[in-house]
């Protein structure tokens, strides 16, 4: 599978992806996935411009799973960002098998209620149980912000949070 790394992350493409884990884990092809964020065509403009030169794609999450379980990814080395767990979730149930899947920034949503895991990252109970069904399917979900930041079991950070 060409996907090395699974980053959920609502903040899509920031400096942290470009300049750290894309070089970290020798990334040539990055893919937002959320097909909310695919249907907007400002979207689909500016995020490949905050790529900084790598090949991105802007799909919807079925499009991703076509992409990435298909012949023409066979020799890439792709990020997936999502921008939700449901994303996530969607991406592993369609076959997608990364090789690590890193939970980034998730910033509360209006009108959600929500306990703060850690400074940047806001989960919902419909999160923690989507997160729960990812590991479910045989995946470690880590933590951590920066390639060389101490990795975190993710499932313990709820638990520790009593989610």
């Amino acid at each position: 599978m060409p996907v090395t790394h699974l980053r959920i992350d609502n903040r899509l493409i920031h400096g942290q992806v470009t300049v750290s884990w894309v070089g970290v884990l020798d990334a040539n092809h990055l893919i937002v996935t959320n097909d909310e964020v695919a249907a907007d065509e400002m979207q689909r403009l500016i995020l490949p411009q905050a790529a900084r030169g790598v090949k991105t794609s802007v799909l919807g999450v079925q499009d991703t799973i076509d992409y990435c379980t298909g012949e023409n990814a066979a020799d890439e080395r792709i990020m997936v960002i999502a921008k939700l767990p449901s994303d996530a979730l969607a991406l592993v149930e369609g076959g997608v098998r990364p090789d690590e899947i890193n939970v980034g920034n998730q910033a509360p949503r209006p009108a959600s209620k929500f306990t703060m895991v850690t400074r940047s990252i806001a989960v919902t109970a419909e999160d923690a149980k989507t997160f729960r069904a990812i590991a479910d399917r045989g995946f470690t979900l880590h933590q951590r912000m920066m390639p060389t930041d101490r990795d975190h079991d993710f499932l313990r950070v709820l638990e520790d949070k009593g989610l």
